[in-house]
């Protein structure tokens, strides 16, 4: 089988390049290779390369600049995969796609459910809302996996981002009223690949770890497993400030509530989800074990 992977250099598709590679021959082209914003090119290589599987992990994702770049945001994450799904549908293929939390209003505190109304509060949620209405709306076999704050030991990503600055300052303020489920790309790609083995039907899923959590409460997570793997000069959970979200303003605006129920995709697989805070403990020491290992050989340095 030929698994067309997009976005591959990506958080979720490097992983889904690891996983997929199990079932069949991955085919992951490049932004050198394949510039997906021609669309002539990208039906020229399916054409070329007739690909038995597309799972589609090219997306926009820079949510603040979509709000000055809505045709690109709607380019990229819904253009592109009605494109995917056209030819899936002729193909009689099926098209494996990733959303977002974004699709929905934000507000209230209940876990969305996947048939809740679509209400993105910005572009970048709108642009994934149409995406996955293309997909439906064209007819062919497909999974949308709808997932939330994604981060892994590759790319850039919250997770990161805190380490970094973590080193460089005594003191964070982090936003404490935003709600949800930090989500693994290594945890996206094995559920992916579980899916396609045990041939889940058709529809969207939410696909998240169990519990929620703040950006705040997350902060002050990857501070304490961090330091309780080894890494220091970082500060003390409690060194972590939450701020509110009406306090820390962005060009778009940001939902509230993250929280997904899961209850479709467990009951399908089987099987409950694991809780985010042992996903990050794994994330965590994956990414010390290899490009954070300076972190800890500069925190042993400073030890000596």
């Amino acid at each position: 089988m030929k698994i067309l992977i997009t976005g591959s250099t990506g958080q979720v598709g490097f992983e889904l390049q690891r996983q997929l590679s199990l079932l069949g021959r991955v085919l992951a082209p490049t932004r050198h290779t394949l510039d997906l914003l021609d669309a002539q090119a990208v039906d020229d290589w399916l054409e070329q390369h007739r690909p038995d599987l597309i799972v589609n992990a090219a997306a926009y994702t820079a949510v603040d600049r979509a709000q000055q770049e809505p045709e690109l945001a709607a380019y990229l994450n819904a253009a592109l995969p009605a494109q995917l799904a056209r030819y899936a549908r002729r193909q009689d293929i099926a098209l494996v796609h990733y959303s977002s939390d974004y699709v929905y209003s934000g507000e209230g505190a209940l876990p969305w459910c996947e048939e809740a109304a679509p209400a993105p509060c910005n572009v970048y949620g709108q642009s994934k809302w149409e995406g996955d209405q293309a997909i439906v709306q064209s007819g062919c076999e497909h999974l949308i996996f709808r997932t939330s704050w994604v981060y892994g030991a590759y790319g850039h990503n919250f997770m990161k981002t805190m380490l970094r600055l973590g080193r460089e300052r005594d003191r964070l303020e982090v936003i404490v009223d935003q709600i949800g489920a930090p989500t693994p790309a290594r945890l996206i790609a094995r559920i992916t690949a579980q899916a396609l083995v045990q041939r889940l039907e058709g529809g969207v899923y939410h696909l998240a770890p169990r519990g929620e959590t703040s950006w705040h409460g997350l902060a002050q997570a990857i501070f304490r497993l961090a330091r309780a793997q080894g890494v220091t000069g970082l500060p003390a959970p409690e060194a972590v400030i939450p701020v509110v979200t009406a306090n820390y303003p962005t060009p778009a605006p940001r939902p509230l509530n993250s929280r997904l129920c899961l209850e479709r995709l467990e009951t399908a697989l089987g099987a409950p989800m694991p809780h985010w805070e042992a996903q990050l403990e794994f994330t965590l020491g994956e990414y010390l074990a290899g490009p954070g290992a300076s972190l800890l050989r500069n925190g042993a340095e400073q030890a000596a």
